[in-house]
């Protein structure tokens, strides 16, 4: 459900409305009867922690040095 109100109600009422916006209401603020912003949900990105697991691996010579040739390509 989307709420609309004027400027100087947002301005009077910010607390309330982003109470309402927590609750999961849109609320749209008007300025002479146009719509000039929304005030909507910010999104929560929680992190995912193992979504990859089964389909990333690391070798086990990882942090092993580099070949001499491989090693002289990046020290050019």
């Amino acid at each position: 459900m989307t709420k609309s109100v004027g400027v100087h109600q947002a301005k009077t009422h910010l607390s309330r409305l982003l109470d309402d916006v927590a609750k999961g209401e849109d609320v749209e603020i008007t300025n002479r009867g146009r719509v000039v912003a929304r005030l909507v949900p910010a999104e929560h990105r929680m992190p995912h922690y193992g979504f990859d697991v089964d389909r990333v691996w690391i070798a086990e010579d990882f942090d092993a040095s580099l070949p001499d040739d491989v090693l002289a390509a990046f020290e050019r």
